[in-house]
């Protein structure tokens, strides 16, 4: 999908088209609505705190804003772009209609997130570009939204063809494109290259997939290791026997917050509980929806000089339920010191196992006291 939860929030707010907007602001940057019936939005040079960019529209990428940068360096780049804030419930619901969409045509899906998948189309009649416009088509009548595709051999060229002509792109790449169309982009648009390797392979003069393709095999391995390198020599030669996987069992589920500034467990323990009980009960909320439940429930704690610290507990059964995940979890939490401020907190349930159709629905959890009431 294009921008995926950046074009939500335009079908929300049309009048935005064709300006700057970040997608990642808290409550203060709810529009407000003003007595003539229009909305004043908020502006990114008016954020104050440590979030980041959840997303934003290629308006704003042309700025230098993307996903996963600090609101505030974002602030600096694009002082006049729109801020509004993420609603992940409606994100959602647009994913599950996109894909419901998309499953008209096969039942060969692969899920990679909310917003992207990979199809296995070998067996459906008709052209490749014919096939990918209906989809496509499909796609933008069921949402409004548009998406890109890219119909390739494998997996690696699919991926990385996808973002080529975004947005609203449609893209056919074959073997023999891979000198043409592949071979002149970074290292690091090949998935599975993250930063430290990209990094590594610009130091030694390999900066394109081009580049890589054309290097030493002994030079690779020399840096790489036996098994990453052959790795490398493949990819960059647009080589990828990987199959779409149709059906995985996730391992496991979790729901973890940054906070805006750094929480005090004794001085803010009504906002750390507040928090802590809204991870619990959305992570039971995902367990249930997507039909698992979890014997081991785990908490994931940021203290403010960065250090992160895990803790676990088994239960004797599985759970989908709220009040028991918030009670593991806070049992949990009497493991660890609290005698810092926090800047994250994070709950997890893994050790899944899929259940039936009939699943009991969470339960809202009780303010139970939570050991946020460090002396120190």
């Amino acid at each position: 999908m294009d921008a995926f939860y950046a074009s939500v929030e335009l079908l929300r707010y049309p009048e935005l088209r064709g300006q700057a907007v970040v997608i990642g602001g808290g409550r203060d940057a709810v529009p407000e609505k003003l007595e003539d019936g229009t909305l004043r939005f908020a502006r990114l040079r008016d954020y104050a705190g440590r979030g980041v960019v959840t997303t934003s529209t290629y308006e704003a990428r042309a700025l230098g804003v993307f996903s996963a940068m600090g609101m505030m360096k974002a602030a600096v780049l694009a002082p006049d772009a729109i801020l509004l804030p993420t609603d992940f419930d409606s994100y959602r619901h647009y994913s599950r209609v996109f894909k419901a969409a998309v499953a008209e045509f096969t039942d060969r899906i692969e899920d990679r997130g909310i917003d992207e998948i990979y199809l296995d189309l070998t067996e459906l009649p008709g052209e490749p570009r014919e096939i990918a416009a209906r989809i496509k088509q499909a796609v933008n009548q069921a949402t409004g939204l548009t998406c890109s595709i890219c119909v390739a051999p494998n997996k690696l060229l699919a991926k990385i063809g996808s973002e080529l002509d975004k947005p609203d792109g449609l893209t056919i790449l074959t073997p023999d494109d891979v000198p043409l169309r592949v071979w002149p982009l970074p290292v690091r648009k090949v998935n599975g290259i993250g930063p430290k390797a990209a990094e590594k392979l610009t130091l030694l003069g390999l900066a394109t997939v081009g580049d890589l393709a054309a290097a030493d095999a002994g030079l690779l391995q020399d840096n790489f290791g036996r098994s990453y390198s052959a790795w490398l020599m493949q990819i960059a030669q647009g080589h990828d026997e990987r199959p779409v996987v149709v059906e995985s069992e996730p391992k496991s589920m979790s729901r973890e917050t940054t906070f805006e500034r750094d929480l005090h467990p004794r001085h803010d323990r009504p906002a750390l509980s507040s928090a802590f009980t809204g991870l619990c009960v959305r992570v039971a909320e995902d367990l249930v929806r997507k039909g698992y439940v979890g014997r081991t429930v785990g908490i994931k704690l940021r203290y403010d000089d960065f250090r992160t610290v895990t803790r676990d507990l088994t239960l004797d059964e599985p759970t989908a339920d709220a009040t028991e995940i918030r009670r593991a979890a806070t049992e949990c939490l009497r493991r660890v010191e609290l005698n810092r401020k926090l800047r994250l907190l994070g709950v997890r349930v893994s050790a899944l196992t899929p259940v039936g159709a009939v699943v009991p629905k969470p339960r809202l959890p009780v303010q139970a006291d939570l050991p946020f009431a460090s002396d120190e």
